[in-house]
């Protein structure tokens, strides 16, 4: 069975409920139509011109990111400059783009679980919970199957992670036995991992201020980068997306788009 995009973003709305985003953030249809049949599909974390590039060469229909093409109101669509360019090249070659952002962070399976698995937390929470659902919200906070060494965490974030270098905030611990974890950017929420009891808030983007604060109370907070951890997770659930598409019945050839780089890096 061929699917539509409503199909897919139907789907979506099951595992992620529109409603469970943030209320700055806008989930969902980007740039389309929902009566488009899609065949294929290219996932990326986020929506550049590269990316919906990529997924021309794969002759996709349908570019599926985690991060939004369009966060607020274009007062004007310039097609020389993000994301007017984007959004131009998409209607000339049909591709439609969707995005599954702070919903799927807080949903159950979504990011924020995935990377609570890869770090192997047990009894996991939500960090902060949603006023909008029972149950789910944005990051998970639990306990590491044995306390480890700062050393030794720092390590295994590294290796899971793929990268080179942390950025780390605060006191460096003896002991780490209770982690709060958050995907993209969550240096704001170290106020609510102390509450949880976390000795560590594993995050990106964090800011200044963030860093002060959660100095202040005695959290440590390790900056794996935005890109970095919400990447991983985020082509785990593309791999979770894959088979769910096969469970529905449809004809549908699902990529992942592994050409993508942090726009960060060191010098």
């Amino acid at each position: 069975m061929i699917a539509k995009l409503k199909d897919i973003l139907n789907l979506l709305e099951r595992i992620a409920p529109s409603g469970w985003a943030e209320p700055w953030d806008n989930t969902g249809l980007q740039v389309g139509s929902r009566s488009q049949e899609i065949q294929k599909v290219s996932i990326a974390l986020d929506p550049t011109l590269r990316a919906l590039r990529s997924a021309s060469e794969k002759n996709a229909q349908l570019l599926f990111t985690h991060h939004p093409l369009i966060f607020k109101p274009l007062s004007e669509l310039n097609i020389d400059t993000y994301p007017g360019n984007v959004i131009s090249e998409s209607l000339i070659n049909g591709i439609s783009i969707i995005a599954a952002h702070t919903n799927l962070d807080a949903a159950k399976g979504g990011i924020n679980d995935i990377l609570s698995e890869l770090l192997d937390l047990q009894h996991v929470q939500v960090l902060h919970k949603s006023e909008n659902a029972e149950g789910i919200g944005l990051g998970r906070v639990g306990d590491l199957p044995e306390p480890c060494s700062f050393r030794d965490l720092i390590k295994k974030v590294k290796t899971i992670f793929g990268v080179d270098n942390l950025r780390v905030s605060g006191r460096e611990k003896s002991r780490i036995a209770r982690i709060a974890i958050l995907g993209g950017s969550g240096g704001n929420m170290a106020l609510h991992a102390f509450k949880k009891g976390a000795d560590i808030l594993l995050t990106g983007d964090v800011g200044h201020h963030h860093a002060l604060e959660a100095m202040a109370l005695g959290i440590t907070l390790i900056d794996a980068g935005h890109f970095n951890a919400e990447k991983k997770a985020f082509s785990i659930f593309a791999n979770r997306f894959i088979e769910m598409s096969r469970n529905e019945g449809w004809d549908l050839t699902v990529e992942i788009d592994n050409e993508e780089e942090d726009p960060l890096h060191d010098v």
